[in-house]
């Protein structure tokens, strides 16, 4: 029988090591079936234990001597408490099939249940064991997605285009406090983003929520960085965001990238994303490639991202489980 335990909220080095390792010996075998997933960095790893997530409670199992781990975030935001998000189940490759996965399945259930949750979701590569233990327990895809990929060549980045009656401005860190609020406010345009028939449901932000996910990944050991279109009127007309969960590493992630309604059509998602790359090239000699999630259906980032050299690189999707 597969012993569960938690983990303590404040993680040791060894158990962090233990972790790590599980994600390692994991990517070792699964990147077979998936070309291009990237290999876990331990700074990311020991961020996402150490460091308790900005908009819920994080908990987390261990099974056996490290043959496997789950980590269930219970978001604690209000109009979210009905559900919850499964960060990670991973189990080893040579304790597949046996029983690892499913025990900690039913802890992470119980919590759920325990907790008053009436759903849960996570997301999967497709083609990948995420994909087939998730439907094998009854999970459904709500949102169809994919993995694109921006590499970066040795000729330098291309240079970003000039935006009549915009400003491009890059933010390291924490988004000046003068501009916070108009960032916050900007961020709403992603409520029109597709979200397929996921139960969380998009809650606005405010200047303080802006710099809260901020500096999660600073203290996580990452860097962030925002490249924004602005109004001489002060709106941020558009901005996107660039996030290297290892700094030293040789990958990044862009997370949103927005345009506001009424700014649309004047080619400021390109503009800013272009305008990114350019500072990455420079502050990041050593970045090689960034990443990105886009929903199947989200076609105007799709056209965006191709026209700056993005391509898919493998499938992914937002898996649902009602309780």
């Amino acid at each position: 029988m597969t012993k569960i335990h938690a983990l303590s909220a404040h993680p040791t080095d060894a158990e962090v090591d233990t972790w790590w390792a599980v994600q390692l010996a994991a990517h070792a075998t699964d990147a077979a079936a998936l070309p291009g997933l990237p290999a876990p960095a331990r700074v990311e790893a020991a961020g996402r234990l150490q460091v308790p997530p900005s908009r819920g409670r994080l908990v987390r199992w261990a099974a056996g001597d490290g043959d496997g781990q789950a980590a269930l975030l219970l978001f604690t935001e209000e109009g979210n408490t009905h559900t919850a998000f499964l960060d990670e189940l991973t189990v080893r490759p040579d304790a597949r099939r046996r029983g690892v996965g499913s025990a900690l399945w039913q802890q992470v259930r119980r919590e759920l249940l325990d907790q008053g949750r009436t759903s849960v979701a996570t997301v999967a590569d497709l083609g990948g064991p995420g994909q087939a233990f998730a439907e094998s327990l009854g999970f459904e895809s709500v949102l169809s997605m994919g993995w694109y990929v921006r590499e970066l060549g040795e000729d330098g980045p291309v240079a970003a285009p000039a935006t009549p009656g915009y400003e491009l401005h890059v933010w390291p860190g924490l988004v000046p406090d003068a501009w916070a609020p108009a960032t916050a406010l900007a961020h709403g345009a992603m409520e029109d983003a597709p979200s397929g028939d996921s139960d969380e449901t998009f809650q606005p932000w405010t200047a303080q929520r802006v710099h809260s996910a901020q500096q999660l990944v600073l203290d996580r050991g990452g860097e962030i960085t925002l490249a924004a279109a602005v109004t001489p009127a002060g709106e941020v007309a558009a901005y996107t965001v660039l996030v290297l969960p290892d700094p030293e590493g040789p990958r990044a992630l862009q997370y949103d990238t927005v345009v506001v309604p009424a700014h649309r059509g004047h080619g400021l998602g390109r503009a800013v994303k272009l305008r990114m790359e350019e500072y990455a090239a420079g502050r990041y000699p050593g970045l090689r490639r960034i990443g990105t999630t886009v929903a199947d259906d989200n076609t105007a980032m799709l056209r965006v991202n191709a026209s700056v050299g993005y391509r898919r690189e493998r499938g992914a999707g937002l898996f649902q489980l009602k309780l």
